[in-house]
């Protein structure tokens, strides 16, 4: 689906708002004040706050597959592949990192009556592309038996939300250069060791008996 820059605007503030106050905590009214517009529009494009939620995720999860796919279609090599995978991910968790929050959040809101159906499906796709490669790496030899696939993405979203939702705490207790900003050491550092914890997962053999 195509959104044009006056729906693209009201995402990126509801995003926010969303993300800071909580989606109960913001109303249509209010997010068409800070985005400097008519409530109508709102209604117009959306028709709800809850559609507009919606919305805002199919816009945040569109292209995803296609990069993905992108990612594993060069003629690297498994490991070379795990990397390309692993900078892809961590970029776009970095990038829409409150949409995450908002996620957490209402999806485990059993009252909420917001329509994840979209979202599930994008994300179910997009697991099947993983689990596809890891299991050919695997008849490849590459990667081992032993490998918990489900747990390979939430590992990379477990690190890198630990290290943000705590970033205080690391830089105060593991002395972070000051001098690197935040996006760089995510980009850099925190993507490398993400990196070397899933290729050891994935080529790590279990003994037998374990």
């Amino acid at each position: 689906m195509e959104f044009n820059e006056k729906q693209i605007h009201i995402f990126e503030v509801a995003e926010r708002m969303f993300a800071e106050n909580s989606y109960d905590g913001t109303s249509i009214r209010a997010i068409a004040k800070e985005a400097g517009i008519n409530i109508a529009m709102i209604s117009y494009y959306f028709g709800s706050k809850e559609k507009l939620l919606e919305q805002l995720l199919n816009y945040k999860t569109a292209n995803f597959t296609i990069e993905l796919e992108s990612a594993l279609s060069s003629s690297d090599d498994y490991l070379k592949k795990v990397d390309n995978i692993i900078t892809l991910l961590v970029r776009r968790i970095h990038k829409n990192r409150r949409v995450y929050k908002i996620i957490h959040f209402e999806y485990s809101n059993g009252n909420r009556q917001i329509d994840f159906e979209s979202y599930l499906k994008t994300k179910k796709e997009n697991y099947a592309i993983i689990e596809r490669f890891i299991k050919d790496g695997q008849l490849a030899g590459v990667f081992s038996k032993d490998v918990n696939i489900p747990l390979i993405v939430p590992t990379v979203l477990g690190t890198y939300f630990n290290f943000y939702y705590n970033k205080r705490s690391y830089e105060a207790t593991y002395q972070l250069d000051p001098n690197v900003s935040l996006d760089d050491f995510v980009h850099t550092t925190l993507t490398d060791h993400i990196k070397r914890t899933i290729k050891a997962l994935l080529t790590y053999e279990m003994p037998i008996g374990n």
